[in-house]
């Protein structure tokens, strides 16, 4: 009788190793290292936040200050959004990614103008600053309709888990270089400046024209 006990709470013993060596191994297959050095990569040339300082300076110059933390959890709660039920929100409203993608290009063409012609479309009212660290910055700058379009198409390929984490590095990245922006313009100078924001509107009103031209064809 007491070697059948104890062969039974051996073989629990036994199953209970099993299970926990199984979940392990479905963890670490869970997190591909390679998949999220990819996804990373694509989701850093999309975003190109480095590509974005001339504007986000020209942001915090009209508006006085860029919420840093507010634009990153918002652009990051819109890429986390749009991983999970992007096409899903979309069909809801009966609005298809092309039609999403002009509406991203169309801010995006507009803020270009103002950098390059000096003109304002953005009013900036003292009582509602905060709302320049979601439009313009989180979107379409940040969490654009190429990023947020880019994310279910890697969605398809890659895991899900793995993209998740390809997001949040690319955030904490996001988040250094809105917080470096006063360092950055010290380092740039005001005629250095002026030169990147010319510069910069051409290209943004480019990439906007290009996403138009792309989804209104399409």
């Amino acid at each position: 009788m007491v070697e059948i006990i104890f062969l039974a709470n051996s073989l629990k013993k036994s199953s209970l190793l099993e299970t926990k060596v199984s979940f392990a191994v479905k963890t670490v297959w869970m997190f591909n290292f390679k998949e999220i050095l990819s996804v990373s990569l694509i989701l850093f040339s999309v975003i190109d936040i480095l590509g974005s300082v001339p504007i986000i300076i020209d942001l915090r110059k009209k508006m006085g200050h860029v919420q840093s933390e507010k634009a990153t959890a918002a652009s990051g709660g819109l890429m986390v959004l749009f991983l999970f039920l992007g096409e899903g929100i979309l069909n809801l409203f009966g609005i298809d990614i092309g039609s999403f993608a002009i509406a991203g290009a169309l801010i995006m063409f507009f803020l270009g103008l103002e950098m390059v012609m000096g003109i304002h479309f953005f009013r900036s009212d003292n009582e509602d600053l905060s709302s320049s660290s979601i439009v313009p910055l989180a979107f379409p700058l940040i969490a654009g309709a190429g990023t947020l379009t880019t994310l279910i198409s890697l969605k398809a390929v890659y895991g899900t888990w793995n993209i998740l984490i390809g997001i949040i590095l690319n955030l904490i990245f996001v988040y250094v270089v809105l917080k470096s922006s006063n360092w950055l313009e010290r380092k740039i100078g005001v005629a250095g400046f002026n030169i990147l924001r010319k510069v910069f509107g051409i290209i943004l009103l480019s990439i906007s024209i290009k996403i138009f031209k792309t989804h209104l064809l399409a």
